[in-house]
């Protein structure tokens, strides 16, 4: 748009120099000084008006000062002078991995840090973030366009280590995962909110430990499973010996009974039932009441 500021001046100036000069072309200078007149206005005119796209925020600067109003998405009107910086004010990640690729900068970003137990552990991060709309001046002002290199990279990686010294490698990894990760997050939000930039999430998306601490780990984690084996088939055996040792009392309860309570009436009854449900022919010939039975086969 200034472009057209200038070309127009250009044109203006040329029709008075045209107009001054006796030639055939002094009649066409009256002609170009009033086209130069509207490309400079129509140029003027599109320097004044800056469109804002959504989900950003503009922020003016004039021979060095940040002025402290806010540009809005949408066209607004402005110094042709005036030079616009946008700001990105939608959610925003900044990653760092030890997968190529993978993180905000190419290679192995990883955070290698050091627990308590004097372990190197490696951190895999995602922040999730965003700037203040009211807060873009400011930023501009005291921290620069690239607040991403300048401001949330170097704080999580500092707080992340300045962290991480409490807690044990085996601890980071399993039981105290979400405690390290809450911690970090209430560190780095307070950092981030004095310099106009809000923390929405923070993801430890993996923690690598030493090989040797993966393989110690591993052992744990087999010896517990095989004792929760042992406890079983443990449980198992009470469960099958207290079955045997009701089923040896009950039989020995029952032979008492019958060593005791049995009646010569009952015991010929016991007798004919056992003989009467065999699959050979029997004859029976009952003596008399206090007598046993005589029993034939047919066969």
């Amino acid at each position: 748009m200034i472009a057209f500021l200038i070309i127009g001046i250009i044109l203006f100036t040329a029709g008075i120099a045209m107009t001054k000069v006796e030639s055939p072309l002094k009649r066409s200078g009256t002609v170009v000084k009033i086209a130069g007149i509207v490309v400079a206005l129509a140029g003027l005119a599109f320097s004044s008006i800056k469109q804002i796209e959504p989900g950003m925020v503009g922020v003016q600067k004039l021979f060095g000062r940040v002025d402290d109003k806010v540009l809005v998405s949408g066209l607004n009107l402005i110094n042709p002078l005036v030079k616009v910086e946008v700001f990105d004010i939608r959610t925003q990640n900044y990653t760092m991995s030890s997968v190529t690729d993978e993180g905000a900068k190419v290679g192995d970003d990883a955070i290698h840090v050091l627990s308590a137990d004097g372990l190197e552990v490696i951190v895999d991060l995602t922040v999730l973030y965003k700037v203040l709309p009211t807060e873009a001046p400011r930023i501009l002002r005291e921290i620069g366009s690239d607040y991403r290199n300048t401001i949330v990279r170097p704080i999580c990686r500092t707080k992340i280590r300045d962290n991480a010294v409490y807690y044990d490698a085996v601890a980071l990894y399993s039981t105290k995962r979400d405690e390290f990760q809450t911690r970090i997050f209430n560190s780095i939000e307070k950092d981030f909110k004095a310099r106009g930039l809000v923390l929405e999430q923070l993801l430890v998306r993996n923690l690598t430990l030493p090989q040797s601490v993966k393989e110690s780990i591993e052992s744990k984690i087999n010896a517990e499973q095989d004792a929760q084996k042992m406890t079983f088939v443990l449980q198992k055996e009470k469960q099958e010996a207290e079955r045997k040792r009701v089923e040896a009392q009950g039989i020995a309860d029952y032979q008492k009974i019958l060593s005791t309570g049995l009646s010569d009436k009952q015991l010929q009854y016991e007798m004919i039932k056992a003989i009467s449900t065999s699959p050979n022919a029997k004859l029976i010939i009952m003596g008399n009441s206090k007598g046993m039975p005589l029993m034939l086969d047919t066969k």
